[in-house]
């Protein structure tokens, strides 16, 4: 909960990242508060108070959850509306002619965004979405200690740098230093 806080004010994207994460460690331990407590909030060295805080954090996203009907996959409303947001700001941003790096990173990006979509990813959705997807299931291979080939390494990293530079400009727009016109 606390690094949700620190994250979402440093770096959006790893906040969302995180955010995915935790959705994920909630199904793992089958929405069980006992099991979360246990695995998760106990090991924390935290005072009982901040390890009630949590608890209740965890308990208002299981709720969340169980009524958004995110239960098996998919994310939180919450995690989907940042995506959306991003996903206007990343238009916004290729839009402006102020930020010829930002688009220089995106068409980088593009064409290992094109091959993930065409290997299955979910075309309706935003392509940040396609990006995010990407970073994750690389967290997850790393987490799992699984091989990544230099190809795909070399894919991550150009993504990585895209969503890298629009967490930077999101903070700068959250703080109204942003000037797209």
């Amino acid at each position: 909960m606390y690094i949700s806080q620190q994250l979402k004010q440093k770096n959006i994207a790893e906040y969302l990242l995180y955010m995915w994460q935790i959705e994920d460690l909630i199904r793992a331990n089958g929405f069980d508060m006992e099991r979360i407590r246990k695995t998760v909030i106990d090991p924390y060295p935290l005072s009982d108070e901040q390890k009630t805080e949590m608890a209740r954090w965890y308990e208002d996203l299981i709720q969340m959850m169980h009524d958004e009907g995110v239960m098996e996959k998919g994310h939180l409303q919450i995690n989907r509306n940042i995506i959306i947001w991003l996903t206007d700001l990343h238009l916004r941003l290729l839009r402006s002619p102020k930020f010829p790096y930002y688009s220089a990173a995106y068409y980088k990006a593009l064409p290992f965004i094109v091959e993930l979509r065409a290997k299955g990813a979910d075309r309706e959705e935003p392509e940040l979405e396609t990006c995010f997807e990407a970073m994750y299931g690389i967290l997850l291979l790393k987490l799992q200690k699984k091989e990544v080939s230099e190809a795909t390494r070399k894919a991550i990293k150009t993504i990585g740098d895209l969503l890298a530079m629009l967490a930077g400009y999101y903070i700068k727009e959250k703080e109204g230093e942003l000037d797209l016109d």
